[in-house]
């Protein structure tokens, strides 16, 4: 069966970072690993074309330097490590039909029901992480682009956010994740890269650890 190409880069690169070269499957869940400060971060970024940069990114052959700024990021959307937060309460940061829709999802990531009418302020890191996951995937893009979304769970948490992201690459979402967790990685990647010091290589398929915690 032929393989879609979803998202591509083609000598994309920063200051800190690159040129990074690939070619990303529909449905594939990429996850990135390697030290702080190598560079993961600043891929993704460029990626969702928010940092600055040359070379170009595709999706399903169509360049970003052909479309808005906004429509991009709508197809390829970037969740930060610590995701902001503008209005009071979660729930604010939806619309009608998205609230419906995230509503309908907080048990399967282990939310209370009434989580969206909290005060954001004083949600746990862990509860803020599962519902900008939520707001991400609530806006349907074609390509996520996660940066440690599990980072702050623990491991119900993160067996229940693994299990939505499976569900939501059955539909056809491509990922691309950063993880510090060799056993994640082997858990839900279709494919495993390394960053070290700017540069991309795949990674073993039973990575080492690198010495930080997930």
């Amino acid at each position: 069966m032929t393989q879609v190409i979803r998202l591509s880069a083609r000598q994309l690169a920063s200051s800190f970072a690159g040129p990074f070269d690939f070619d990303v499957e529909a449905g594939a869940c990429i996850v990135i690993q390697g030290p702080s400060g190598a560079g993961k971060s600043v891929l993704l970024r460029m990626l969702a074309d928010l940092d600055p940069h040359s070379g170009e990114a595709l999706i399903d052959g169509r360049s970003a330097q052909t479309m808005s700024a906004p429509e991009w990021r709508a197809r390829v959307l970037y969740q930060a490590a610590e995701p902001a937060w503008w209005e009071a309460s979660a729930g604010a940061h939806f619309d009608d039909a998205h609230l419906a829709w995230a509503g309908a999802r907080l048990a399967a990531l282990g939310l209370r029901a009434d989580i969206l009418d909290a005060d954001v302020q004083i949600l746990s890191t862990g509860e803020r992480q599962r519902l900008a996951l939520l707001r991400s995937l609530a806006r349907e893009p074609q390509v996520l682009l996660l940066d440690e979304p599990t980072a702050a769970l623990d491991p119900d948490g993160v067996a229940r956010v693994e299990a939505m992201l499976a569900d939501c690459r059955a539909e056809g979402l491509t990922i691309l994740m950063v993880s510090h967790s060799p056993e994640q990685a082997r858990r839900i990647a279709t494919r495993i890269w390394r960053v070290d010091d700017g540069k991309l290589a795949q990674a073993p398929d039973r990575p080492a650890d690198d010495g930080e915690a997930a």
